[in-house]
Parts: structure tokens; C-alpha cells; sequence
């Protein structure tokens, strides 16, 4: 038997196909749940907790958003699918109070975004406080249309 025809063991096949689903299974991880810092140094904002639900009717944007001061709360669309939400904070944040004593640095604002894969009227938006909780709530737009005739 020449090289090219030699057989390969069961064993040699198995560990190729783990190798290639392994490095399909990291791929996927990483560009699904991969998180940058919790911070951008650049802007001098903290990212804030937030959280999107879509139900039938409406789209539901929830944001932790402590210390800041309400009047400076301003929520957008940054496009059609992106929501973002952006305070100033009462009293600046800076490293050390995280708990992190190898980088320097100070926030002064809190930001989050929010992606939503339904189309939503920006127009109509209700907003809520309570607690540190922001709440906004967008109607969603109907796509279709059902002519009568």
C-alpha cells in the first residue's frame, strides 16, 4: 500500500472532527457573547446595565442607571435598530473606587445601547424613572398593512 492510501484510524478521523468543532464552537462563542470592557476611557463613560424586550405590542428598553442626574438622561436612535441611552453622573467615578488599582482614569457619564431586530416608532416613546431604573417604552410599527376592498 502506497502512503497516500494508507488507512487512517477511527481514532485520527474522531480527533479531527473535535478539532474542527472546536474551533467552530469558540467562533461562534466569541462573536456572540463577546464583551468589551465594562468602560471607554475616551468618552469617560461606564457602560450601564440595560436590557431590551420585544413584546407583540411594544419594545421595552430597561437601563440601571445610579447616581446620575435625571435632567441629563437622553435616549436616541442612533439608527433604525440601535437605541442609545446616555446621563451625566452626579459625582465622578474613577478607577479605584471599582476596586482596580492598575489604571488610571475618571468617568463622569453611564451609556448603554440597546439593538432591537423589530421595527419601532421613536416618536411615540414613554419614559419612566424609578429607583435608578429607567424605562423607556417604544410602540412598535406595524410592517403590513392589509388592504380591504
Amino acid at each position: 500500500m502506497s502512503e497516500k492510501q494508507k488507512k487512517r484510524s477511527i481514532f485520527d478521523i474522531m480527533n479531527e472532527y473535535m478539532e474542527e468543532f472546536e474551533t467552530l464552537a469558540d467562533e461562534l462563542v466569541e462573536s456572540t457573547f463577546y464583551e468589551g470592557p465594562s468602560w471607554n476611557t475616551e468618552t469617560c463613560c461606564l457602560h450601564a446595565l440595560s436590557n431590551v424586550f420585544v413584546t407583540p405590542r411594544e419594545v421595552i428598553v430597561t437601563a440601571d442607571l445610579p447616581n446620575i442626574k435625571p435632567e441629563t438622561v437622553k435616549v436616541e436612535a442612533i439608527d433604525e435598530n440601535t437605541i442609545e441611552i446616555t446621563a451625566k453622573m452626579k459625582k465622578k467615578v474613577q478607577f479605584v473606587d471599582l476596586g482596580i488599582n492598575h489604571r488610571q482614569g475618571e468617568f463622569s457619564f453611564l451609556r448603554c445601547q440597546g439593538r432591537v431586530h423589530v421595527v419601532f416608532d421613536v416618536e411615540k416613546m414613554k419614559i419612566s424613572w424609578k429607583g435608578g431604573i429607567l424605562e423607556v417604552r417604544f410602540p412598535r410599527k406595524k410592517r403590513y398593512q392589509l388592504k380591504v376592498e
